[in-house]
Parts: structure tokens; C-alpha cells; sequence
């Protein structure tokens, strides 16, 4: 749906990973175990790699170790797969989401400047840091709305205008989906200037599931 994401691939061996690393060049790898829960950082399933060889190795480690994390429960998850992404140089980590307001029956946008792990920590502790708009179902996302999340959450002219762009991708995403929630935790913003989603989760509507073979 055209929202941007570091170049990565999948390996499911350390041979497979090095081959990953070699393929996307550079000197700064990030290795991530691919299992369906949160908070993989903290439980060791995300590092970083400075060469194709500390890619494979560390892929080595990962792979077949029972990964646990506030979102697995005690008993853990197998890491069957890692993902092998480009490194990034970044200088803001943003926190950005849509998701199905069941009580006004509207999707809403969620973002805040405090991304990263522990967003669940910000809304508790912080929740004026998290800000929000309502879109109208027949309307969509109007681009002032998407403007106003992105001075809320400090973002500068050209990252707010990329914003806009990125904003309008993932409400396209959420809705041809039969999404319930797309949250991008986190948002960087590059030295460069640019935005990318680093990581993503996406819950579709079971209800929906029909519509998508």
C-alpha cells in the first residue's frame, strides 16, 4: 500500500541469513526473530550485526531458541525464522496506529512522539503524550487531520508533508484490509529526513476473512 519499510528478506538457516546480509551490503544488519508476540526486543530476539558473518552467527543463537516475552506468556515461542533487515541510521523513534473505535463506530488514528517499546508504559503513565483523530467512514482521512497529528507529535514541514502521504497509505491498508488495527511502533524518522514503518502489527477482522482467500 506504499508505506515505506526497510529492505529485509526472511531466513529460515544462519546460511540463509548471511546470504541476506552479503545481498543487501552495507555494514549495519538488524536481526529480528519472526514470532507472533510483542516486546522481542527486551527477550533478546532483536540485535544488531555489524557484518554478514555476526549476522549468521547471531541468526545461529536465534534460531530454535525459545523466545520469551510479556506477550508469550512463561512457556515462550520457538523462533523458527528471522528476518534480516537493513540498519538504519535514525534520529526519532515515533509511535503511530489506526484502529476500529467499536463505541463511535469511527477508525481512529493514534500517535505519539514517545515510540519504541513501551508504548503501553506511555498511555499509562503519560496519556496526554498520545494524541488522537476520528475519521468519518464516508469521508476518510482528511489531510489536515493527518498535519495535525504531525505537529502534535513534533514533526518538521517536509516530515509532515511525508507524514500526510504515509498516513493516507495506512488508512488505504486498514480499510481494502478488513483491518481492526494497524499500529506502527516504531515510526523512525532517518537521518536523512525520511519515514519508515521499522515494525508493524496488523489485526484483521475475522468476520471479514471471507472477503480475502
Amino acid at each position: 500500500y506504499g508505506v515505506a519499510v526497510p529492505a529485509g528478506k526472511v531466513a529460515s538457516s544462519p546460511e540463509g541469513a548471511e546470504a541476506i546480509a552479503k545481498d543487501l551490503g552495507g555494514t549495519r544488519f538488524v536481526v529480528k526473530a519472526q514470532i507472533h508476540a510483542g516486546g522481542r526486543g527486551k527477550g533478546g530476539g532483536v540485535k544488531l550485526a555489524k557484518s554478514p558473518d555476526e549476522a549468521e552467527s547471531l541468526a545461529k543463537q536465534m534460531l530454535g531458541m525459545t523466545l520469551v516475552t510479556h506477550q508469550t506468556g512463561p512457556e515462550g515461542r520457538v523462533v523458527g525464522r528471522v528476518l534480516i533487515e537493513e540498519g538504519l541510521q535514525m534520529t526519532r523513534e515515533l509511535y503511530v496506529s489506526v484502529v476500529l473505535d467499536r463505541s463511535s463506530g469511527k477508525p481512529v488514528f493514534m500517535a505519539s512522539s514517545e515510540g519504541g517499546m513501551d508504548i503501553e508504559e506511555v498511555a499509562h503513565k503519560t496519556p496526554d503524550k498520545i494524541h488522537r483523530i476520528y475519521v468519518e467512514p464516508g469521508v476518510g482521512l482528511v489531510p489536515f487531520q493527518a498535519r495535525q497529528l504531525g505537529f502534535a507529535i513534533g514533526l518538521e514541514g517536509p516530515q509532515v508533508n511525508k507524514l500526510v502521504k504515509l498516513l493516507a497509505s495506512l488508512y488505504e491498508a486498514f480499510v481494502a484490509t478488513d483491518a481492526s488495527m494497524v499500529e506502527i511502533n516504531p515510526l523512525v524518522v532517518t537521518a536523512a529526513g525520511d519515514l519508515l514503518a521499522l515494525d508493524a502489527k496488523v489485526n484483521f477482522d475475522d468476520n471479514a476473512l471471507y472477503r480475502h482467500p
